[in-house]
């Protein structure tokens, strides 16, 4: 036991006597593209995978290293390889999510500060929320961040009209023209209604304890999932409020604590400037609630 710590010893003396600048930067850089890594995978299936692709590296590691084991070894040697390629087609969604935000985090120049024009209308959309609550009437308010959502916008009906709580109450009465789909606001504008949105294939709410929520929420998560937009969803059959965000839901809202979660979105990002601003595009922060589920 002693010389295995005297070797220790000696190994992190000879790897500290070589350390540089140079040095240092590259296992920062290695470490940077781990974190990032698993920022972006954070709250996915896709974790769950990859523990089971480092639980199974790390067992092939260690059945390859005992020497009775030769026709094993040959197998691992010759099959490990292959994660080269299995790896891109089983993470295939988050590596495209990653570099679509850092698509995204390309323009921030360009980027309008719709933000500082939304806090007026969040106050309607939370009224509209909880009177649509009451009666019960589906809705789904998709409020645009720093993301565009022109390419969902265009598979609606635009409107370019200013956020009121009544005009979203018309929009999803039952059996109105716009009530199928998605409001998208932009800044202080309905900027469309009846719009298409992604469905989630994520299978977060398969696992939810209550089973009776349908197309609204798969789609609210669905958008959540490839853009920083925030959804506003109201079940058509339990009345129940929820807030989507970047894959996650929180709901059984009140009118104080909807509104203070999405104010929560936007208040940071009216404060952050350059690189703050650049990472809240690539690593945009999730609420925490203790009613989060997932």
């Amino acid at each position: 036991m002693s010389e295995l710590i005297v070797d220790f010893y000696n190994n992190l003396v000879f790897i500290f006597e070589r350390l540089n600048l140079i040095g240092v930067v590259d296992i920062f850089l290695v470490t940077m593209i781990f974190f990032s890594i698993l920022l972006l995978l954070r709250g996915t299936q896709a974790m769950v995978l990859l523990r089971g692709v480092l639980l199974l590296v790390a067992l092939v590691g260690l059945l390859n290293s005992l020497e009775v084991l030769p026709a094993f070894s040959w197998l691992a040697r010759n099959a490990l390889p292959a994660l080269v390629l299995v790896i891109p087609v089983i993470f295939a969604p988050e590596i495209r999510r990653g570099l679509e935000r850092l698509g995204r985090a390309g323009s921030l120049l360009s980027a309008t500060n719709a933000t500082a024009e939304s806090e007026g209308a969040i106050s309607a959309v939370v009224t509209a929320a909880i009177r649509l609550s009451d009666r019960k009437h589906g809705a789904l308010i998709v409020i645009q961040r720093l993301d565009s959502l022109e390419e969902y916008i265009r598979s609606g009906v635009q409107l370019n009209a200013r956020v009121t709580p009544d005009l979203l109450m018309q929009i999803f009465y039952p059996n109105t023209p716009l009530h199928d789909g998605a409001s998208i606001i932009s800044g202080s504008e309905i900027v469309a209604a009846s719009c298409v949105m992604p469905l989630s294939a994520s299978g977060v709410l398969t696992r939810s304890p209550e089973r009776r929520m349908g197309l609204r929420h798969r789609a609210a998560l669905g958008i959540s999932e490839v853009s920083d937009a925030v959804s506003v969803v109201v079940s058509e059959e339990t009345g129940i409020i929820s807030v989507v965000h970047g894959g996650r839901m929180i709901r059984r809202l009140d009118s104080e604590r909807l509104e203070n979660i999405l104010r929560a979105f936007y208040w940071p990002l009216q404060k952050k400037r350059g690189m703050s601003r650049l990472l809240a595009r690539l690593f945009p922060e999730k609420p925490r609630s203790r009613r989060e589920e997932g």
